[in-house]
């Protein structure tokens, strides 16, 4: 019998009632890790919060890895403002395991080295960025220059450059291989295509993720905690695992923006039982 079918979402969250809980802020709770895998936050989710109060956030979450949007870390700042942003993270116990959405709108130098440097100021081992396809080539040379990888995020059928996974590795397939993408699994299902075959696609190119669910597979405006939609992720995770994928899946949750703990903290609560289950 499956997983899906043998564990109920009322078995998968009374599953996770019962996981140990770390030291908050210090340590990554038992399961975040447990599949091989970081999950976390995108602290987009936490965008009406200052970054403090987005730091207060995650340790009531009890999470360890983040990923850092420039609302808790202004892109446009001093190298000494940046300095003390990743100073507040990480005296906080957090890990940082990339930055963004990070957009890339010209080919000019300028903006590209502006990225990087903040990515690299602020420990940002990738950077999920927006790119358009004439400035892959200079971003490309970034990557070199930096070791910092490239995670292209999709982002649905509104998205003209990059929809999904597939036109993302398109463009990078023959490129460095720290050219890849951040496979968001909502705006992935929007477009229709496969998530699971996705991310068996992208394969070592997929350097982040970003979960979230959806009532309507095809309706971005559906979306609910996680475990409470129609998105497989009980599957995905279990493909990841499979893949020895080692890098963040991130909880980007985008609804409820004043109030969004609650939402959050039950979506972590299915997302660690299921971790649970399958490990």
């Amino acid at each position: 019998m499956s997983l899906e079918l043998s564990l109920s979402r009322r078995d998968i969250l009374r599953t996770a009632a019962a996981l140990p809980l770390a030291a908050v802020g210090v340590h990554a709770h038992p399961m975040d890790t447990a599949a091989g895998f970081k999950l976390g936050v995108a602290s987009y989710s936490l965008r009406s919060m200052s970054r403090t109060e987005a730091i207060a956030a995650l340790k009531e979450l009890d999470v360890k890895y983040v990923n850092i949007k420039d609302f808790h870390a202004k892109l446009k700042a001093t190298p000494e403002e940046w300095a003390a942003a990743r100073k507040e993270f990480e005296d906080a116990g957090l890990q940082i395991l990339g930055g963004g959405n990070v957009s890339f709108k010209t080919e000019e130098d300028a903006e590209v080295k502006l990225n990087f440097d903040y990515a690299k100021a602020m420990g940002f081992p990738l950077m999920v960025m927006a790119p358009t396809v004439k400035n892959l080539p200079i971003i490309e040379r970034y990557v070199k220059k930096y070791n910092i990888k490239a995670a292209i995020h999709n982002h649905g059928p509104e998205d003209k450059v990059f929809p999904s996974p597939q036109s993302v590795l398109k463009e990078v397939k023959n490129m460095d291989p720290r050219m890849g993408l951040c496979i968001d699994i909502g705006h992935t299902s929007r477009t229709g295509v496969d998530i699971l075959e996705s991310i068996k696609e992208a394969g070592p190119r997929l350097h982040d993720m970003h979960v979230k669910d959806l009532k309507d597979p095809m309706n971005k405006d559906s979306q609910v905690a996680v475990g409470q939609g129609v998105l497989p992720l009980v599957k995905i995770f279990k493909q990841l695992k499979a893949m020895k994928y080692t890098a963040g899946v991130m909880l980007e949750y985008e609804i409820n923006l004043k109030t969004p703990l609650p939402g959050m903290k039950e979506s972590f609560a299915y997302m660690r039982g299921v971790l649970a289950g399958i490990s």
